[in-house]
């Protein structure tokens, strides 16, 4: 571990010497501060990928939502530092990695809150790197080792969720359609940049396909930004174990990615409607991924199908169901061969338990909307968006996207809302 530090400080140290290398701002460079004289393609053919990324994000309610009068713009962004060690060019321990990352996310507030109906229970998000507070945290923190050619494979550490299990790209900007989806509705499920105590074991069945299970420490004090740079904070409250079967083939010799799995949560949740009994929690998740087409024979460029649904516990969560259908092109034009454009709608479903307890507290209370105590009657919200994403530079994206939601957050008294939003995204 002596030699993984002073590997890092040299990086650290090599990088805030050598930031105005003759390739700075250069189109074609991967980083925007160049490769600072050779150093870093140099670190990179020791096993060293040091990272510094931002991603930004902007929405701009052009029409509808609750306060269907406000035109309000919201603005989220984060930063990322870190490095990835390849542990076997490194000191010669085959199939082994070791990963630190740090996050810093600011945006306290987020569009949504102008969309929503207030009290209801949110189900979605038009700037997916929103929320979990506006703090520096430590994102990734652990070390993998493979045995007998990586057919086996352990990773231990601090990391989330979202890293393994029920993986999707992310090429929108709605949360609809970015990222592993269980975590974006069980509350003791953490999607980075949340990072907990875990341990994952792959086993490789075939060249294409593989099995995997998981053990996450669940402990909601890990949300709180006092504790965004500790190692150990108490308050666990159980082990979350996901299980997953990944098949990777190349049908008609073009990439594909399906996955399968399940979870179960030790730690006790409250009962939708019902805040003293608590349950286990439990469900589940089907990903596809598969490109459909070439350009010409060009597989780099071409259409991608992706698909997923996720299954949670109706008893104890809020969302019980969601689908997503969304298509992505890669190199639109022949001259912008590194463009996207990308469709996607999704639907997330309200639990009828979550319907019935708000019917039985406006009975009870016999509001009305506009009462104090009133709650919204949810059901499905549909979400759609349409973005282009401009590869301006080697280190540059530009993404401006059109977002529409029908019925924000189920509420079918809530106007349909017209988003406008701005991705930008960039390495250094």
């Amino acid at each position: 571990m002596l030699r993984i530090s002073s590997c890092l400080a040299a990086c650290v140290a090599a990088a805030a010497g050598a930031a105005h290398g003759a390739e700075a701002l250069s189109a074609h460079s991967p980083w925007m501060s160049g490769d600072w004289g050779g150093s870093r393609s140099a670190w990179l053919a020791q096993g060293i990928d040091l990272k510094l990324g931002y991603t930004g994000e902007t929405s701009t309610l052009l029409r509808g939502g609750y306060h269907s009068h406000d035109r309000a713009t919201r603005y989220a962004d984060q930063f990322n530092l870190g490095a990835d060690l390849d542990l076997q060019k490194l000191l010669g321990w085959n199939d082994a990695a070791f990963s630190i990352g740090l996050t810093n996310r600011n945006g306290a507030h987020n569009l949504n809150e102008k969309i929503s109906a207030p009290g209801a229970s949110g189900m979605g998000s038009t700037q997916e790197i929103q929320g979990r507070g506006s703090v520096t945290r430590l994102s990734e923190l652990w070390l993998s080792k493979g045995w007998f050619g990586d057919a086996i494979n352990l990773k231990a550490g601090r990391f989330a969720v979202s890293d393994d299990f029920a993986i999707e790209d992310c090429l929108f900007q709605g949360l609809a359609f970015c990222g592993s989806q269980p975590g974006n509705y069980v509350n003791n499920i953490y999607n980075g940049p949340i990072s907990q105590w875990a341990a994952r074991l792959r086993y490789r069945l075939a060249p294409a396909l593989y099995a995997q299970v998981g053990a996450f420490n669940v402990n909601p004090s890990n949300l709180n930004n006092d504790n965004g740079l500790k190692l150990y904070s108490h308050g666990t409250t159980g082990t979350l174990v996901p299980v997953e079967l990944v098949w990777a083939p190349a049908l008609n010799g073009l990439p594909g990615e399906y996955r399968l799995g399940y979870y179960h949560s030790t730690a006790q949740a409250p009962e939708v409607g019902d805040a003293g009994s608590e349950h286990d929690r439990h469900g589940g998740w089907v990903v596809a991924k598969q490109q459909l087409t070439t350009a010409g024979g060009n597989r780099a460029r071409g259409l991608t199908l992706i698909a997923s649904a996720t299954f949670q516990d109706s008893a104890t969560t809020a969302i019980d169901r969601y689908q997503k259908l969304s298509l992505v092109y890669k190199g639109p034009f022949a001259t912008r061969p590194a463009d996207t454009l990308g469709l996607g709608i999704a639907r997330i479903h309200g639990s009828d338990r979550l319907l019935a307890a708000a019917r039985a507290n406006n009975r009870a209370g016999d509001l009305l909307e506009g009462d104090a105590g009133y709650l919204p009657e949810q059901h499905s919200e549909y979400a759609a968006e349409l973005n282009y994403g401009l590869q301006a530079t080697g280190w540059l994206n530009l993404m401006p996207n059109l977002q529409y939601v029908k019925r924000p957050d189920g509420v079918r008294g809530v106007q349909n809302a017209l988003v406008l939003g701005l991705q930008v995204q960039t390495q250094f």
